[in-house]
């Protein structure tokens, strides 16, 4: 009754008559000086709260001020007038929406910084959170979280200078009641975010034993929206800032995360992960739950501090997580994805005991298979997919193709040295007598173009192309190893090589057993190299790729050319710099399949053109071998086919959308039907599913990065006369001209010893004639005796400056070989730290000529 009493005499006017919303709350604003009642204040605070929504402009210009000074002097004093003050901001400040009217945004981030003009407000905010009232508390964690949203680095530089404000927020995640807790949280949050000297506050303040004791009560992983809240503070802790990260490990909260996920900590290497890591029940929240954690483990991960021994703890926990437990695809996918880029975990020797589900059961029961290495299962993982391609139509889409690529740079990263490379790629030679895991990987490759098209298989032996790529690139040693693998030997290879379900295979027990196995005969022919296989598929896959056009399965032919763009992706990274690849291609009858497609003028992918004149410019450039195929031969088919229309049909690849949108992170692409094919409301056969978002993969990061380093090379070789030999990849126009000019000087002083010997041998004939003369004149024989032993010593002297200049030129090679490995591994070095290198500067330096060619 008292405030419908006050409210009433604060609004009439000495007459009764009506008053304009501003007169009222003119009126009202007066009665907010401290000079009257604390109980006309408090009146005069709750009407102003109910015109504010209506009228937020009009309180914001006449209030606002009288509103701050009664949350300054009378809202620690009295609970009902604090919580009518604060709610009333929070209306002005509000900003509402994600996308509210321009002028009401406007405004309320104007209120935003007439509240934050000076710290006071702020601390009054801090002050608040000790209250015991729960709406003080709970208005008070609103407001703040408000000018959070809109002035978070003014109220971060406000909350450095309370001292008391960390204490107090950290004081509400004690409170029983959840809603302020979330709200905290939430609070707490925004606090932290960008902002590392808070963190370190909060860290050594207490705030990781406050979380982990709610996420402690809450049940773990298996808590609510809670537990998810608290973690993410613990990510915000920890993010971006070494020093908390230092004092995490060191207080040992890093061991606390491996049991949350039920992995202890102290487990001997040689021990199976337990089975209650392994196989878990999974819902949405507690997904979301360990997608945190698993986040916190790879900030642990990829930080220079901590042991060797919790550094591989964490690793394998992410490893064991990705490959053999039933946790979701996408986290999974995030594991690999984590997993360091410098990766020396010994993928090659480390046992893991995979399961896989039982067919009919929802996943609801599991098999456990035989103990293997874990770069078998990776392999595996990688072309067959989750649990060896069991079920696989419950596990297509998108995120199962994500977690399959990241399983590509997982090996990538694996196998950066050259001599692990070397052991995986001697494991495939048919003198290795026992079956490896990466023979799995072979099989994949050597298995013919599936006839009919299967999109399993096409995808698998796609991957497949990748995986192998990345055995080769840049290592001579590598690619030698490789020309001497011998798929055939390794076993029998048919469409159905690799068997769905059944690849879990010890890596030191012996080699499946067929049939049709047996030695070889010995008048059989010899076993056919990878490459020569390789070749064929090709061909198979142009024939196949013919009849799918003509038979107007548009979707199909798409599927066949992007076989075709996998294997002359690989054949163009196995041919660079490999002369002796590119003769044994060019003999398999590579170069006439190459030059069919490049001749076309329609019905063919401009990627697969492109392509093709980039391989038949690789074959060119490095046919360094004798053989029936020269340099000459290939001359003159460019000759025929124009050399511009080359350089066109390869710079049609660079404008392609299948290769412009391919980046570091992602090169997953959603499926894009052909213009002329609706897209189908349901589906079935192999290639589509019915329910499920579809991807496709056309290019992997680093055969872009080759392709766009090594274009403009290929585009000027093209150009230069058979006779001249190529310049090597990377070569810059200085380089090509003091190489240049080196072997001029060589050709020069080889035609003056020629010229020299040609004398000497003149002068010993002369010599013979005038010593089997009767009246030879001795003088004479004496003078050409002296210029002979002259000339000798002239040819001598010229064959040593011969010999020291070829040095020379041997070193310069050297030195100007070591630039340009320097210069790619700068180029890396960029693009790890988040800088962009232009296509000009991947080909700058000598590429002005290729360019020229291409703007004509």
């Amino acid at each position: 009754m008292d405030f419908l009493t006050n409210t009433y005499n604060a609004l009439r006017t000495p007459q009764g008559a009506p008053q304009s919303p501003s007169e009222t709350i003119r009126r009202l604003a007066d009665r907010l000086s401290p000079s009257t009642l604390l109980a006309d204040r408090r009146a005069s605070v709750l009407a102003l709260k109910g015109l504010a929504r209506d009228w937020k402009a009009e309180v914001s210009e006449i209030a606002l001020q009288g509103l701050l000074g009664v949350l300054e002097n009378d809202a620690e004093i009295d609970a009902d007038i604090a919580k009518a003050v604060l709610e009333t901001l929070i209306v002005l400040c509000d900003v509402g929406d994600a996308s509210p009217p321009a002028d009401s945004r406007t405004l309320a981030l104007r209120n935003s910084d007439d509240v934050l003009k000076t710290p006071t407000p702020i601390q009054k905010l801090f002050n608040l959170l000790t209250d015991t009232n729960f709406y003080v508390r709970y208005s008070a964690l609103q407001f703040l979280g408000i000018l959070l949203h809109n002035r978070r680095q003014v109220v971060q530089t406000y909350f450095l200078s309370t001292q008391t404000a960390p204490a107090a927020l950290l004081s509400v995640l004690e409170d029983k009641r959840e809603i302020t807790r979330n709200e905290a949280l939430n609070t707490l949050q925004s606090l932290l975010a960008q902002n590392a000297d808070i963190q370190k506050i909060f860290a050594f303040e207490g705030a990781f034993e406050k979380l982990f004791a709610i996420v402690r009560r809450e049940n773990g992983v298996d808590g609510g929206i809670l537990v998810h809240d608290c973690l993410a503070c613990v990510d915000g802790l920890l993010r971006l800032n070494n020093a908390n990260q230092t004092f995490f490990r060191e207080t040992g909260f890093a061991s606390f995360l491996t049991s949350l996920l039920y992995f202890p900590a102290n487990l001997p290497p040689q021990e199976p992960a337990p089975q209650e890591f392994a196989l878990q029940f999974w819902d949405a929240q507690k997904a979301k739950n360990v997608g945190i954690i698993v986040g916190i483990l790879g900030i642990l991960v990829a930080s220079k501090g901590g042991n060797e021994a919790e550094h591989s703890v964490l690793v394998r926990i992410l490893l064991e997580m990705a490959l053999v437990s039933n946790a979701p695809t996408v986290l999974k996918t995030q594991a690999l994805q984590l997993l360091p880029t410098n990766l020396t975990f010994p993928l090659i020797s480390y046992s893991v005991t995979p399961y896989v589900p039982v067919p009919e059961t929802n996943d609801e029961e599991w098999d456990r298979l035989e103990a293997v290495y874990a770069l078998d299962v990776l392999i595996e993982q990688i072309l067959q997919g989750e649990y060896s391609g069991a079920e696989v139509s419950k596990r297509k889409g998108k995120e199962s193709l994500r977690l399959r690529t990241a399983g590509i740079t997982a090996f990538e990263n694996y196998v950066r040295k050259d001599e692990i490379r070397q052991i995986i790629l001697k494991s495939m030679l048919p003198s290795d007598v026992r079956q490896t895991p990466p023979s799995t990987l072979i099989h994949c490759l050597a298995q013919p173009p599936p006839s009919p098209l299967d999109n399993n298989i096409l995808l698998s032996t796609h991957l497949g192309t990748i995986l192998f790529a990345s055995l080769l690139r840049s290592s001579f040693q590598c690619k030698e190893l490789a020309r001497s693998i011998s798929p055939s030997s390794l076993g029998p290879l048919d469409a159905n090589s690799i068997p769905s379900g059944n690849f879990f295979i010890p890596a030191n027990g012996p080699p499946p057993t067929s049939a049709k196995s047996g030695a070889r005969d010995e008048d059989d022919e010899p076993p056919q190299s990878l490459l020569a296989l390789l070749t064929e598929h090709l061909s198979l896959s142009f024939l196949s790729r013919s009849h799918a056009a003509t038979s107007e399965t548009e979707r199909e032919t798409r599927e066949w050319d992007r076989l075709i763009v996998a294997y002359l992706a690989l054949l163009s990274q196995w041919l660079w710099e490999e002369p002796k690849a590119v003769r044994e291609f060019l003999e398999n009858g590579g170069m006439g399949m190459l030059v069919e497609p490049i001749n076309q003028t329609n019905d063919v992918d401009p990627l697969v053109q492109g392509l093709c004149a980039f391989l038949l410019g690789v074959c060119y450039e490095f046919n360094r071998e004798p053989g029936e195929i020269t340099r000459a031969k290939i001359h003159a088919i460019f000759n025929r086919l124009s050399v511009d229309a080359l350089i066109g049909r390869m710079s049609r690849v660079r404008e392609d959308e299948r290769f412009k949108t391919i980046g570091p992170e992602d090169i997953i692409m959603p499926y894009r039907f052909p213009s002329a094919m609706p897209v189908p409301s349901s589906s079935s056969g192999p290639l589509a599913t019915p329910g499920v978002e579809e991807a496709e993969i056309w290019f992997d990061w680093a055969f872009v990065d080759f392709w766009k380093s090594n274009y403009y090379t290929i585009q000027r070789a093209i150009t230069l006369d058979p006779d001249t030999l190529g310049s090597s990849s990377n070569e810059t126009a200085e380089q090509a001209m003091v190489i240049a000019s080196l072997r001029a000087e060589v050709r020069r002083q080889a035609d003056e010893i020629d010229e020299l010997r040609t004398k000497v041998n003149s002068n010993n004939n002369n010599n013979s004639v005038h010593q089997q003369g009767k009246d030879g004149n001795e003088k004479e024989t004496e003078g050409l005796r002296a210029q002979i032993s002259s000339l000798t010593e002239d040819l001598q002297a010229l064959q040593a400056k011969h010999a020291e200049s070829e040095k020379e030129q041997e070193d310069l090679l050297i030195f100007l070989e070591e630039m340009s490995a320097k210069r790619r591994r700068d180029k890396a070095r960029l693009r790890a730290l988040g800088q962009d290198v232009s296509d000009e500067e991947e080909a700058d330096d000598g590429e002005g000529e290729g360019e020229e060619d291409e703007d004509e």
